[in-house]
């Protein structure tokens, strides 16, 4: 008797699963001045005035929209009693999180795998 191993059919889906979106600085930034913001228990009114920036630039800011000049963030980071570097550094440090849970996901099929659908 020959020992046979039944197949086993993999599904793989037809639309190829997108690679997980590399953050941009701009949301990277965003976010620790509002993490940094919130935790301070402050408003954007509060640190936008401390800043002397507006609060609706500042909002973009915080969410990513807006692409902040480096003389914009260290106004807002001393304004949240922080310094540019402490700023930048808490960015760098959540970037690097992110990459590093970015190569733990499964590694997608390569482009030359052939697919087909039943």
């Amino acid at each position: 008797m020959s020992s046979h191993t039944p197949n086993r059919a993999r599904v793989i889906p037809l639309r190829p699963v997108p690679a997980p979106r590399e953050p941009l600085w701009r949301d990277i930034v965003g976010d620790v001045l509002r993490r940094e913001r919130v935790a301070q228990q402050r408003t954007l009114k509060d640190v936008a005035e401390a800043a002397r920036i507006s609060v609706p630039y500042l909002s973009e800011v915080e969410r990513g929209r807006k692409e902040a000049s480096s003389e914009v963030l260290a106004a807002a980071a001393r304004s949240l009693g922080l310094g540019l570097g402490d700023v930048l550094s808490l960015a760098q440090q959540e970037l690097a999180r992110h990459s590093a849970s970015s190569r733990r996901s499964p590694v997608r099929a390569s482009l030359g795998e052939v697919r087909l659908a039943a």
